[in-house]
């Protein structure tokens, strides 16, 4: 039976990973200087409030900017309209009501933009967005990216945060969204869909196990 058990966790975590599953703000107000939006997560809803010179911001309905293109690599795309939208360099700040751990930033038309986020980024997609194409070459720290071309991508963001503060150039807009898998639960990390995968079939393997010996145990 225990080499049943090991034969089937080597076997699932062979299977391919399903495409993750970010959730991002719903953008729920706007003004020159701020936006605010909700994020529906699967462990509760997260507030989250952006700070700094905005060029517009759109939730709800408008032009949807993040529907075409294949920037999203194995991530689903923001949800079409939710957008906040910065044309003004200069530091801004995102915050969340509650620890979220390892957030998305969705990016659009970052076109010649130098940003910097003070921690280090991972690229996770880039590709063809509303505005054609571009390269996100990251800076000698890792910590941010100069958008050479028409940048639309995904980045993450590794770590447990409660705001992000960041930097960027000024152009005509670039715009952004901010997602996460789930809020960050207490001391540990979030499990992947394929680890979940493996831990419950594991746990079914050993209840199937332990249910055979008590019935072996009453025969005997």
């Amino acid at each position: 039976m225990r080499s049943l058990i090991v034969s089937t966790l080597i076997a699932l975590a062979a299977l391919p990973a399903s495409a993750t599953t970010i959730h991002w703000t719903d953008w729920t107000s706007g003004t020159a200087s701020s936006a605010g939006g909700v994020i529906a997560a699967p462990g509760g809803t997260i507030n989250v409030t952006f700070t700094g010179p905005t060029w517009f911001v759109q939730g709800g309905c408008g032009t949807g900017f993040w529907a075409p293109g294949t920037y999203n690599g194995a991530f689903n795309k923001p949800p079409a309209c939710d957008i906040v939208a910065l044309g003004v360099g200069g530091t801004k700040t995102i915050s969340f009501d509650v620890a979220v751990k390892d957030p998305y930033i969705a990016l659009q038309s970052w076109n010649g933009n130098t940003v910097d986020f003070g921690t280090p980024i991972e690229i996770v997609a880039n590709g063809t967005g509303f505005w054609g194409s571009g390269t996100p070459i990251l800076n000698g720290t890792g910590t941010g990216f100069y958008g050479a071309g028409e940048v639309h991508g995904i980045i993450r963001l590794p770590g447990t945060f409660t705001s992000i503060t960041f930097t960027d150039t000024s152009e005509a807009w670039h715009g952004f969204t901010v997602g996460v898998l789930d809020v960050a639960p207490p001391g540990g990390a979030i499990p992947e869909p394929a680890t979940w995968a493996m831990l419950i079939a594991g746990f079914g393997l050993v209840g199937v196990t332990a249910r055979r010996r008590r019935v072996a145990f009453a025969r005997a």
